[in-house]
């Protein structure tokens, strides 16, 4: 059964993890098919995605601590997989965990004025390092804070320091991101795509988002079919026919 839908509309890609009944809950299942969804979305023709959770009680109430995906990594847009394109992260209920990462890397946010958004990594005695970049994208205090503390912050003081660009009623949310999906995917493909890269450079990066884009472009060649062919040829004693893929 599938916990991730991608569905396609007007150059605009809808994301959404699916297990409401869960509260989202991030398994190895959701990394894997959140990683194959954004590869769809670089590789296609969709300009814009959007992405949610199921419901209304939660984003995502983070990882599955029984069996914590310590690979989230690879689920993260701009880590784990190159993503080129504008994401815009709606949120309703909780933003645990991993689903602060998500709107972190998100390039705009809409939440809903039922979000709460927490980090209880501190509580728990875990800590994957993604979540650093907060530092990066809102005042240092604040993240510290939210970091340190393991506290929580509402939809209006996630608007205040500017970890959301919009507070609506709970369900208002999806529309207001498909208004604003809509006006950019209008805009020109090219020039979003290198305004997303320049600022991209500009946002300083934590540890664990530098190791992790270095290990995504090691395990892109440990895949390809030149890895494939260039051990073929080394035991065969011939030449590699390498072609780039």
């Amino acid at each position: 059964m599938s916990t991730v839908r991608y569905t396609s509309n007007n150059g605009v890609a809808e994301i959404v993890i699916d297990r409401a009944d869960k509260y989202n809950v991030i398994t190895h299942d959701v990394v894997r098919e959140l990683a194959a969804a954004w590869r769809r979305f670089q590789d296609g023709d969709d300009r814009v995605a959007i992405l949610s959770g199921a419901g209304e009680r939660a984003f995502t109430a983070g990882a599955d601590l029984r069996d914590i995906p310590h690979d989230l990594w690879k689920a993260i847009p701009g880590v784990g997989v190159q993503v080129e394109k504008p994401i815009i992260a709606v949120t309703a209920g909780l933003v645990v965990g991993g689903g602060l990462v998500f709107v972190q890397m998100a390039d705009l946010a809409v939440a809903a004025d039922n979000t709460v958004f927490s980090y209880p990594e501190a509580k728990v005695g875990f800590a994957g390092g993604l979540i650093s970049s907060l530092a990066a994208r809102i005042p240092h205090k604040v993240a510290m804070e939210l970091l340190l503390v393991g506290g929580s912050i509402t939809a209006q003081r996630a608007y205040e320091v500017g970890l959301v660009n919009r507070v609506v009623p709970l369900g208002q949310q999806l529309d207001t991101a498909r208004e604003l999906a809509a006006q950019i995917a209008a805009n020109a493909p090219l020039v979003l795509k290198v305004l997303k890269n320049f600022v991209g450079q500009v946002i300083p990066k934590g540890p664990t988002e530098a190791a992790g884009i270095a290990r995504a472009h090691i395990e892109t060649i440990n895949t390809s079919e030149d890895f494939a062919e260039g051990i073929a040829a080394f035991t065969q004693k011939r030449a590699p026919q390498f072609t780039g893929r």
